[in-house]
Order: structure tokens, then C-alpha cells, then sequence
């Protein structure tokens, strides 16, 4: 009976030391530590108060890290055209340009005196009545006949005295009306002017229209045809300025003093 208890004993302790040699000698999962450590406090920046603009403040002494600054997410521009105006400077080295009437004034400057200025040469005309010195002329451009205005030179003559081309150029229309009498009308070689001849006796021989005519030749004769007084022959003779149409008994009356008072 003892034998039998010590045998048991004995079994029961193998028993426990092996599974004591099975416990040690087995993988064992990690122990998790629980213990609770304190959270970290983040350094105090002190708050500015009234009295903060009259002293300084001192720099924290912990390195800040600064957040990362967050990106502004920017939508697409839809696909529009829009025009932009891009001003683009002028270069330093390009003085402005001058104001628009400052050029004009010049370009006014720089122009030809009007066509129908006593300035304008026609040519070097000759007076149309033959023997008639520049000194005997007399300027009755602007004298008033009736209710109009003359607007042509009366250059006295005895009746029959010869009337002469006063430039070159191309008799345009030979006429005779109520007022003028036995009239001639003379382009000049531009045909830009027309030389009317008025009050005449007759033409001279071989005067017909489109007839080129120099200067000085005879075209006619002084009288006092049309409304002309009988006991004052004269040529009545002016000039005048043709539009784009050069119709011949229609244009602007330049008085013809200037030209004739200057022949030679």
C-alpha cells in the first residue's frame, strides 16, 4: 500500500514537471504594457495684452513647426475666349506723338495758296486788249451792276481794237446771249479755267470752236454788244475756275485784276 502511494506521488509530480517544461518552452504572445502615460502639454505663447506694445516679448524658446499651408484648390476656366487688352509700353526712347491739331496747323502750313487767290498763277498772262498798258487798268471786280455784283474787269478800247488770247489753250464755246452780246469762252491748257470774253464786235477770222489758240493771237474784236452802252465799247473779261464737269458757263468768278495788273 505505501509502494502504491509513492507510486502515484511519484506520476503526479512527473505530470507537473513536464507540463512545466511545455509551459516555458512555448512561444508566448507579446504583454501589452497599460500604462497610462501622461499627454504631452504644448508650449504656452503667452496672449498680448494692453501692456504688450510697451514691452517685448520674449521668443518661445521651443522650435514651432509651422502647419502645412493648404492648397487653394482652383477650378478649370471653362473654355471661353475673352479678350484682353493688353496695354504695352511705349519704348523711353520714342518721344509721343504730336496732338492731332498741332498737325494739321502744319500741314495748313505747308499747303498751296487756293486756287482762286490772286497767288495762284495761271500762267503769265497777257492783257486781252491789244495797245492796253497794266497802268490803265482799273479794278471794278466788286462794283455793283444792278442788284449783282460785276465780277469782271471793264477794259475801255475804241470800238474794233483787236482782242487777244490771254494764254494758250482751246476755244471751248463761241455764244451770244442778251446780256454779253458776242461772247467766247477760252480753256486754259489745264482746262481748269475758263477766260470768258464779252461785249465783242465780232470773232476774227478762222475762230471756231475746239480751235487751240497761243497767246497773243487775235481771237476778236472790242464793241458794245449785248447791254453794253453803245458810246462805251469795252471788253468785259474775267476768269473763272471750273468744277470736275468743266462746264463752261458755270464756275466760280475769280477776279482777274491781279493777274492782268502784273503782265508784262
Amino acid at each position: 500500500m505505501k509502494g502504491f502511494f509513492l507510486f502515484a506521488l511519484g506520476a503526479i509530480c512527473g505530470i507537473f514537471a513536464a507540463w512545466a517544461w511545455l509551459d516555458y518552452n512555448s512561444p508566448r504572445e507579446p504583454t501589452l504594457d497599460r500604462t497610462i502615460l501622461p499627454r504631452p502639454q504644448s508650449p504656452q505663447v503667452p496672449v498680448p495684452g494692453p501692456e504688450a506694445s510697451a514691452r517685448p516679448v520674449a521668443p518661445s524658446t521651443m522650435p514651432i513647426t509651422p502647419a502645412p499651408a493648404a492648397q487653394e484648390v482652383v477650378p478649370a476656366a471653362p473654355n471661353v475666349a475673352v479678350a484682353v487688352d493688353v496695354a504695352v509700353a511705349r519704348p523711353a526712347s520714342i518721344p509721343p506723338a504730336p496732338p492731332t491739331q498741332a498737325i494739321t496747323s502744319a500741314s495748313n502750313s505747308l499747303q498751296a495758296p487756293p486756287e482762286s487767290s490772286p497767288g495762284k498763277p495761271l500762267g503769265n498772262l497777257v492783257i486781252p486788249v491789244a495797245g492796253v498798258q497794266p497802268r490803265q487798268l482799273r479794278d471794278n471786280f466788286d462794283e455793283r451792276r444792278g442788284n449783282e455784283r460785276h465780277e469782271a474787269l471793264d477794259i475801255m478800247a475804241p470800238r474794233g481794237t483787236p482782242v487777244v488770247a490771254v494764254e494758250d489753250g482751246r476755244i471751248a464755246k463761241l455764244f451770244t446771249s442778251k446780256p454779253g452780246g458776242i461772247t467766247l469762252y477760252q480753256f486754259d491748257p489745264t482746262e481748269k479755267y475758263a477766260y470768258y470774253y464779252a461785249h465783242l464786235d465780232r470773232y476774227a477770222q478762222g475762230i471756231v470752236e475746239g480751235k487751240i489758240v497761243r497767246k497773243g493771237e487775235i481771237i476778236g474784236y472790242v464793241g458794245s454788244t449785248g447791254n453794253a452802252s453803245p458810246d462805251a465799247p469795252h471788253l468785259h473779261f474775267t476768269i473763272y475756275q471750273l468744277g470736275p464737269d468743266k462746264r463752261w458757263w458755270k464756275g466760280t468768278s475769280i477776279n482777274p485784276y491781279p493777274y492782268l495788273a502784273a503782265a508784262h
